[in-house]
């Protein structure tokens, strides 16, 4: 697998025939299961004999909850960690999707954007309808920022209502392009380092480097779509 993009392709594993349509079992489908399980699996080991002085799993779960939570109540206030549950669910989908993808022969689902894009929709439509039923019609006043002058207020609104409706774009390109970047030079310098047999010595350092680096992209950019998140919220919330 020379091409650094074959590692993307949606490839079925299974294949049968339901109501004469072709139903596929997909490495995207098993990643997403994998993925579901691997969540499951750290949450019940976390939870598992809590105990008031914690052992060193119980000890990361709890730092992995506080930083949820001081996450949403920084960003968003108190009265937004009644959406803890939505805001931890998004960043170990988000964080468990990437690091399958720096197992070898994993599959990335966070690379492609049908699924970054579908994430990000939700997350808009869930924050639209939690500001209607916390503000109403004054949801609206989102659009145009206090002390807007009178004859700037049509321009303004336009401009507002691009960047509101820009942001699942701009959340799902954001993760999809980052995590597909980092894995194509990956890819091209795995590829180069076992092509140059004993001459690939510093090309594999470089590579140790990068899959490192890459490593704290893929935590850093669940980290980002979680923040995003709650700045999103805290406005539904707050109406800054």
């Amino acid at each position: 697998m020379l091409n650094p993009l074959e590692q993307f392709l949606v490839k079925p594993i299974v294949s049968f025939t339901v109501f004469s349509h072709t139903v596929s079992f997909t490495n995207s489908t098993l990643a997403f299961f994998v993925t579901y399980i691997i969540i499951l699996l750290l949450t019940k080991i976390a939870c598992r004999n809590s105990s008031l002085i914690p052992n060193k799993i119980q000890a990361c779960g709890e730092a992995l909850f506080l930083l949820i939570d001081n996450m949403l109540i920084s960003t968003a206030g108190k009265q937004s960690q009644k959406f803890f549950t939505l805001i931890f669910s998004l960043f170990m989908f988000i964080l468990v999707s990437n690091s399958i993808g720096m197992i070898p022969f994993g599959f990335t689902t966070t690379s492609h954007i049908f699924v970054t894009f579908t994430l990000a929709i939700f997350v808009f439509i869930t924050i639209t309808i939690v500001g209607f039923i916390k503000n109403g019609f004054s949801y609206f006043s989102l659009l145009l920022p206090k002390g807007t002058p009178i004859f700037l207020a049509p321009l303004i609104i336009l401009i507002e209502l691009f960047a509101y409706l820009a942001r699942p774009v701009s959340l799902s390109i954001r993760l999809a392009a980052n995590m597909t970047a980092g894995h194509v030079v990956l890819k091209v310098l795995a590829t180069f380092v076992v092509l140059s047999g004993l001459l690939g010595v510093m090309p594999f350092i470089l590579l140790t480097i990068l899959t490192g680096f890459e490593i704290f992209i893929s935590i850093l950019q669940a980290y980002i779509f979680s923040v995003l998140t709650c700045a999103y919220l805290s406005d539904a919330l707050n109406l800054h």
